[in-house]
């Protein structure tokens, strides 16, 4: 598995998207994000883990084609995340346990908007866990959206290691990877992860569409590496394959899928050695 990470850093770079705007024609953008979060220990003890994790991501669309930018409002680093994720464990018993996950957030061009303008975000997600064997893990749940338009998913869990320094691990409808550990310090992953994003850009009372929304799957190829103790480094490259866009100022997709690079620093938890 890979290491614990208590304070994440992220940059992701995707060249080459190409939208379509009344009046303005074709315009190619480089899509780039930062992404920040510190998980917290709020409850710790035998039955029940409970983590709050506050997080913070800022996006924009880099114009590279020539002439003046039909979407300023997702320039400029216009595109912002505050968020809230609530993690909880809970045991059942020996082999059993109910995982819940809660993220709630707030995004939009908060530029132009204020957080009291902009609708909440949020996801919840319950799934029964249970431990089949020593290398084997199998769960069940649902998962709950509210991002612009309500969304209801089934979740299936399966993690298999098959070997000593391999598995699988799969978190349907987010995540499926192929795991192989070369060292102690080093993975790497054969995945494919989806990412959506659902940002407000212009007020609810405008004219023009007010909502941004995208839902890609990567997949792709990612090294992690273990510094000690203290961190590490996760980067991912691979195709971004963008299954839907809903783009604001009228804007038709024409080319949203292509390259996509992801670069994670990490913070390990401090351990805490006990006196004896």
């Amino acid at each position: 598995m890979a290491p614990s990470k208590w304070l994440t850093m992220r940059y992701t770079h995707s060249p080459g998207k190409v939208y379509d705007f009344p009046n303005a024609g074709a315009k190619k953008f480089t899509h780039e994000e930062y992404y920040f979060r510190a998980w917290l220990p709020v409850v710790h003890s035998k039955k029940v883990t409970i983590l709050m994790g506050p997080n913070y991501r800022t996006e924009q669309f880099e114009l590279k084609t020539p002439g003046d930018n039909p979407i300023p409002k997702m320039a400029g680093w216009n595109l912002r995340s505050y968020a809230m994720d609530v993690n909880a464990l809970i045991k059942l018993d020996s082999t059993s346990w109910l995982v819940t996950t809660t993220n709630i957030n707030k995004s939009g061009n908060l530029a132009d908007l204020t957080l009291k303008q902009i609708p909440i975000n949020y996801t919840v997600s319950a799934t029964f866990l249970r431990k089949k064997s020593v290398n084997k893990e199998i769960g069940f749940g649902a998962m709950i959206n509210k991002s612009y338009k309500l969304t209801v998913l089934p979740v299936f869990v399966f993690n298999y290691n098959y070997a000593e320094n391999a598995g699988i691990e799969m978190m349907l409808p987010k995540r499926i990877a192929w795991r192989r550990n070369l060292s102690p310090n080093d993975i790497i992953y054969l995945k494919a992860e989806t990412v959506s994003r659902t940002y407000y850009v212009n007020p609810a009372n405008n004219d023009l569409p007010g909502v941004y929304r995208r839902v890609d799957v990567d997949m792709g190829i990612s090294y992690n590496k273990k510094l000690g103790n203290f961190g590490g480094v996760d980067i991912m490259a691979g195709y971004r394959k963008n299954l839907s866009t809903r783009m604001v100022e009228g804007g038709i997709p024409i080319k949203t899928s292509g390259l996509a690079v992801t670069v994670d620093f990490y913070i390990q938890p401090p351990r805490f050695h006990k006196k004896k």
